[in-house]
């Protein structure tokens, strides 16, 4: 065989080892996609988790509210009617859209409804389910935190070259962060004595 021979040969075989190196790293970078979008879901299942227990409890503390506030009704309806949106919602950003408008109407009923009616605030019943809130929203806003994590890592992933061609070749689509939309929830609280 002459050395041009050899020289195909050679060249043959670094053509088929590159192909296999970049057909494996095809492979590895899709399985790596696959395994983060199943951690985002998990994660979001996760925060879904805590969200229907708050989605349960509402109805609960809506109905003690309502024998103690009854002139109240515009802001329990408000509650109610968050709490159905994002608790029938189509999607995970709508999901998220919807969370927001119940997070904000449950602050209109602690803030408003309760500063109002003192009474209720010495109410058992109430004073456990509100304990109860606020354990389920700390379980929410940790939850958060994990789901934030895994959609940032994912998002990532997805947009840093050269896995961004292996991303949008199999249509991976970017993620939605949960993120504090309204401008008075960004703000500090305020202390007074």
């Amino acid at each position: 065989m002459e050395w041009w021979g050899y020289l195909i040969i050679g060249i043959v075989a670094l053509v088929v080892i590159i192909a296999i190196g970049i057909i494996a790293w095809v492979i590895s970078v899709y399985n790596n996609f696959i395994r983060m979008r199943n951690n985002v879901d998990e994660a979001f299942s996760t925060m879904d988790v805590y969200m229907k227990k708050r989605y349960d409890l509402i109805p609960n503390l809506v109905e003690t509210v309502k024998g103690y506030a009854k002139h109240e009704s515009e802001t329990l309806e408000k509650v109610i009617s968050a709490r159905n949106l994002a608790l029938n919602s189509a999607s995970q950003e709508e999901q998220i859209k919807n969370e927001k408008s119940l997070s904000s109407a449950l602050k209109t009923l602690f803030n408003v409804v309760v500063e109002k009616y003192p009474e209720l605030k010495a109410n058992q019943n109430f004073i456990e389910l509100q304990n109860s809130l606020k354990s389920i929203e700390a379980e929410i806003a940790n939850s958060r935190k994990y789901y934030n994590g895994t959609v940032k890592v994912y998002n990532v992933k997805r947009e840093v070259f050269p896995s961004n061609i292996i991303a949008n070749m199999y249509k991976f689509e970017k993620k939605p962060l949960y993120e504090i939309t309204n401008e008075q929830e960004r703000e500090g609280v305020k202390v007074q004595f």
